[in-house]
């Protein structure tokens, strides 16, 4: 359980991450990204969600439900054997079963219905402060649907511009989750290959664990949005938008930060800023955007396992160290790279902020 001190934190985040216009997009974000996860289910609900919605249907029995959920559940199981921190499940040794063909759909889908639910339905617009405001869905399973009920809300977030980077999202999010179950690694850290812009492990027999995509991972936290202008990026491969993944602290310092490569140092950037001759790129930014990555880090360490840890194992255990590491940092890139307090670089343009 968390401390007084790391709970408050929590609530304190939340509340920032809603603080500027909160969207739609925001608070499912919220749902997915911030809190404890005890189980992977609220990521395959998630998923579900995504998937059904665009049949136009409002209502979604349990049975129509557990088609997609159960099939998101088995695919990742085939991946990542551990869904939850339990010590047993007898809906995920079902699906184990179907996997290994030793159930049948029908079965499996049946198992779904009664055991596969649980308290992922009640709980799912729960976030450390309480229920979202906006709900997704409404839970109908003591009524005549026996089922759930979509709500315009989530009609609507199929339509905002960022709908199509949120299953990205989810499965990022389930992909860090997992990977800390069932590598446990908790207490080591995810690394970056910036050739393939993937966030990686690598486990006790010192073996790497591709884990997922870098951009997959850091959209939702900064709401898909340009870490620098707060344009619109999208996360889809050959999108033209794509986001570049960006050194906040260029690169070239590779000798001189610590770490550089590390989750706390990355930022996703527009084309527009970040490449061409008064792009970004290895230039060091102006001093104002450092309270911007400390938001974003803040943001980062209310994700348990293992965003978390590897951000307080590079940075700092508290948020007054972790503070003074980026505040540190900067001063000595700035040393280095002969940068006077007024000369970083700046945006061209910036969009009202959004985080």
């Amino acid at each position: 359980m968390p401390n007084c001190e790391e709970y408050n934190l929590v609530l304190m985040l939340e509340a920032k991450f809603f603080a500027i216009e909160p969207k739609l997009e925001d608070y499912w974000r919220a749902i997915i990204l911030f809190g404890r996860n005890v189980a992977s289910y609220k990521f395959a609900l998630a998923k579900s969600l995504l998937e059904l919605a665009p049949s136009g249907k409002t209502i979604i029995t349990l049975e129509d439900l557990a088609e997609p959920y159960s099939r998101y559940i088995t695919e990742h199981i085939k991946v990542a054997d551990t869904q939850t921190t339990s010590t047993s499940s007898r809906f995920l040794d079902a699906c184990r079963q179907f996997n290994s063909q030793g159930i049948s759909k029908t079965r499996l889908i049946d198992t779904t219905v009664r055991l596969g639910f649980g308290n992922v339905i009640d709980a799912f617009h729960n976030l450390s402060a309480g229920a979202t405001p906006v709900r997704f869905f409404t839970d109908e399973r003591k009524g005549a649907t026996k089922g759930i009920v979509l709500t315009d809300e989530l009609f609507q977030l199929l339509q905002v511009l960022q709908a199509e980077n949120l299953p990205l999202e989810v499965e990022a999010r389930w992909r860090l989750v997992e990977s800390a179950w069932d590598l446990k690694i908790s207490s080591k850290l995810i690394s970056y290959d910036s050739t393939q812009e993937l966030l990686f492990a690598v486990n006790d027999l010192r073996r790497r664990i591709d884990v997922t995509s870098c951009r997959d991972a850091l959209n939702g936290y900064q709401k898909g949005k340009c870490f620098y202008s707060f344009a619109d990026i999208s996360i889809i491969s050959g999108s033209e938008n794509l986001a570049d993944v960006d050194h906040f602290f260029p690169y070239r310092l590779f000798n001189d930060i610590p770490n550089i490569n590390g989750v706390w140092n990355l930022v996703l950037a527009s084309q527009e800023c970040n490449r061409g001759e008064n792009g970004k790129f290895d230039r060091l930014v102006a001093i104002k955007y450092l309270e911007r990555l400390n938001n974003r880090n803040e943001f980062l360490i209310t994700s348990h396992h293992p965003l978390r840890q590897t951000l307080m194992l590079q940075t700092g255990n508290t948020e007054k160290q972790r503070r003074q590491f980026l505040q540190s940092t900067y001063t000595a890139a700035q040393l280095k790279l002969g940068t006077g307090r007024n000369d970083g670089w700046k945006a061209p343009f910036e969009h009202p902020a959004t985080f």
